[in-house]
């Protein structure tokens, strides 16, 4: 095997091959009108001083995932999920499966399933005469996250330093 020193660019994943599948209530969707989804977990910290060193050191205590979605303006999943909170007081809870999939990359799929996603805030009525299509973005929050399928290793492919 010929290792290589770069990445090949048809290995790069292309952002428009990829799913989003939510889960709710026993329900699957496949949430089409999603242009865009960023999730992300930060680490908790706290200081941590001793004694016989200078600095301050850090620990990680835990951890906070938050996403964001933007999406077209063309379902009224989301809004209802937060009409029916503010109705009820009864939150929704969803899980959701994020695919990345480029059938040109040798990196093959990565399945990242996000578990008990909750809402922020959704825009729950929109209009604009200057746009030529509605979309819209809400903030969310999730409180697990599990790796279920990873990429394929292409870094054995390359020449190490």
């Amino acid at each position: 095997m010929t290792l290589r020193e770069y990445l090949l660019a048809n290995d790069a994943i292309s952002g428009k091959e990829g799913k989003v599948i939510m889960s709710m209530n026993g329900r699957s969707l496949n949430c089409a009108e999603i242009k865009s989804l960023i999730a992300k977990i930060d680490k908790t910290k706290k200081e941590f001083k001793a004694l016989g060193y200078r600095g301050t050191q850090h620990k990680a205590t835990g951890w906070t995932g938050t996403g964001t979605v933007s999406f077209y303006y063309v379902t009224s999943v989301w809004s209802s999920m937060m009409i029916n909170y503010a109705k009820t007081g009864i939150d929704t809870y969803f899980d959701m499966v994020v695919i990345n999939s480029d059938p040109a990359s040798a990196a093959g799929a990565q399945y990242i399933q996000l578990m008990r996603c909750n809402l922020d805030g959704v825009e729950v009525a929109k209009l604009d005469v200057e746009a030529d299509w509605l979309d819209a973005t809400f903030n969310f929050t999730f409180e697990g996250i599990d790796l279920t399928a990873p990429f394929n290793m292409l870094q054995q492919d390359y020449k190490t330093p």
